[in-house]
């Protein structure tokens, strides 16, 4: 691979396989139009598989759990095997249930050293959400800042509430420890659940992409102008990461 996404985060129901569609259907159009090379989805959850029922990406699923809940040696090492010698992008969707013994297994065996040798970039996303969670989730970010050597993407979903105590995430203890570390932060702002709200849960409920449902004439004219409205505020923001897709797009590699 050139580079793979892993989206990871302790904290469960923080919408970490929407994050995951969205990262995979960005990619899919901005690949394509800067470095045409095919993209590898794969979702690891054993509880929720959700990032496999979308069709649109063709993930794989990958077992890496066994069951007495420790990591399935084997199958992950298959798993870093594709992403060090295919070529292409990878998204991989991981669970709250593989959090803590992936992050131990993929800090023990140096993975993100490894892929590096290997010229693979590794990216990481993690997704917060505002509430009684966001504590919880910043454990789960501190976690993964500390025992990898790995870019990260800060996901900030206010869909439970806004992320932020009293200041906003730039302002956080986490991010001014670790800025050089977290090369980009995406907005997911509480829109209307009325309009909206209603036109994701539809879209999520669907298993579709951003993409599928702006073009789908399931979706009536308005429901898919405030789809577009989504895309178009998450694809600015994602511009403005430097993934190599967005590198190369703009000509900075």
């Amino acid at each position: 691979m050139k580079e793979v996404h892993f989206i990871a985060q302790g904290k469960g129901g923080v919408g970490k396989s929407t994050i995951a569609a969205f990262t995979a259907d960005y990619l899919k159009n901005a690949a394509a139009a800067a470095m045409p090379v095919p993209m590898f989805c794969f979702d690891t959850d054993p509880v929720n598989q959700t990032f496999l029922r979308h069709q649109a990406f063709k993930p794989e699923l990958v077992k890496i759990m066994t069951e007495h809940n420790t990591i399935n040696s084997r199958n992950f090492d298959g798993l870093v095997e594709k992403l060090v010698f295919e070529e292409g992008i990878a998204i991989v969707d991981n669970g709250a249930a593989t959090f803590v013994p992936l992050m131990s297994y993929m800090a023990e065996n140096s993975i993100p050293e490894l892929l590096a040798e290997n010229n693979v970039r590794m990216v990481i996303h993690v997704p917060l959400t505002g509430g009684q969670a966001l504590n919880d989730c910043i454990t789960g970010l501190v976690q993964i800042l500390k025992s990898l050597k790995a870019e990260v993407v800060v996901w900030l979903n206010d869909f439970r509430g806004n992320v932020e105590q009293e200041k906003p995430f730039d302002q956080f203890k986490v991010y001014k420890e670790f800025k050089d570390q977290i090369i980009g932060i995406v907005h997911i702002p509480n829109r209307n659940p009325d309009t909206f709200g209603k036109d994701l849960e539809e879209m999520t409920s669907k298993n579709l992409s951003l993409s599928e449902a702006i073009t789908s004439d399931t979706f009536g004219l308005m429901p898919r102008q405030r789809l577009k409205t989504v895309q178009r505020d998450l694809w600015q923001q994602l511009d403005k990461v430097p993934f190599l897709a967005t590198q190369q797009a703009d000509g900075s590699e």
